[in-house]
């Protein structure tokens, strides 16, 4: 059962900076599923324009890291925003959309899972991933069928909820840093 108090603040996080990038076009499409819900309210951090990101994370329950694949692993813009910041980072739960060529980026993701557990975040088994994003996201008016995705989405939100609430709750309960 759900109530007001189970509304949990996220921070979507664009894991790239690089000009044209896509990552803008999959965030939006995350950001849409995100605003479907209303167990949700969404903050944006984006690295190309850094404003007020630690206390974006800082007043986060919750992140989802949207990232690329870029030769086998994440992009350095992601790595110099999570590497700025450390309380603000634990005991939250992190989950992923990931996009890429073949892989959808689920090599980043694996690298970033090792990145969060050191810095006392939990990341969401579940994930969402597009391989060959271009083709999906690419320049033109095509209609893509995003089913499974949002499938899986929706398994990913649901498990982030839970875990967001439940460790905000262990979060006020007593400090993470006193553990």
């Amino acid at each position: 059962m759900e109530g007001k108090d189970d509304r949990v603040r996220v921070a979507l996080i664009y894991g790239s900076s690089r000009k044209g990038r896509l990552c803008d076009k999959v965030a939006q499409w995350a950001a849409a599923q995100i605003g479907g819900s209303r167990r949700f309210e969404v903050t944006v951090v984006d690295p190309m324009t850094p404003v007020d990101i630690q206390q974006r994370l800082e007043s986060a329950d919750a992140f989802i890291v949207v990232t690329p694949e870029y030769n086998h692993g994440y992009p350095a813009p992601l790595k110099e925003l999570i590497d700025s910041f450390g309380a603000e980072w634990h005991a939250k739960p992190v989950a992923f959309v990931s996009y890429g060529g073949i892989s959808g980026g689920l090599r980043a993701v694996e690298q970033l899972r090792q990145v969060f557990a050191e810095l006392h975040a939990m990341t969401i088994r579940d994930s969402v991933s597009f391989p060959n994003a271009w083709e999906q996201f690419g320049e033109g008016d095509r209609s893509h069928d995003f089913g499974r995705a949002e499938r899986s989405m929706t398994v990913m939100l649901g498990r982030l909820h839970w875990w967001a609430v439940a460790l905000r709750i262990a979060r006020s309960s007593f400090s993470y840093e006193s553990a």
